[in-house]
């Protein structure tokens, strides 16, 4: 596996480029060379980061003649937010267990 793929949402927005691929993207379906014209890298690069959020399952492609269209994965963003959640309800209960006095102590 390249080093630089992920195969989870989390990972795949550890990546500042592909943060702003998908912030481009919920605005609108996009080409990859409108991508690589708004972002600060290489059209060839622009796919590599489409791949690993299309592996992440947070991007679809759609071929429409000769182009392929990127739009978010909807479905791939709620299991991301569904992760999220999850990890922030951890962390809360985490930090309510050490901050409130257990009502079992004497």
């Amino acid at each position: 596996m390249d080093a630089y793929q992920s195969e989870d949402g989390l990972g795949a927005l550890g990546d500042r480029t592909r943060r702003a691929i998908v912030l481009l993207l919920a605005e609108r379906p996009h080409a990859v060379g409108e991508l690589a014209a708004g972002l600060p890298v290489t059209r060839p690069a622009v796919s590599q980061h489409l791949k690993v959020l299309k592996d992440a399952g947070l991007v679809d492609e759609e071929p429409i003649g000769t182009r392929r269209v990127y739009r978010l994965n909807a479905a791939g963003l709620l299991a991301l937010r569904d992760q999220l959640d999850t990890f922030w309800d951890r962390a809360l209960s985490s930090f309510q267990d050490l901050t409130d006095p257990a009502e079992d102590k004497p």
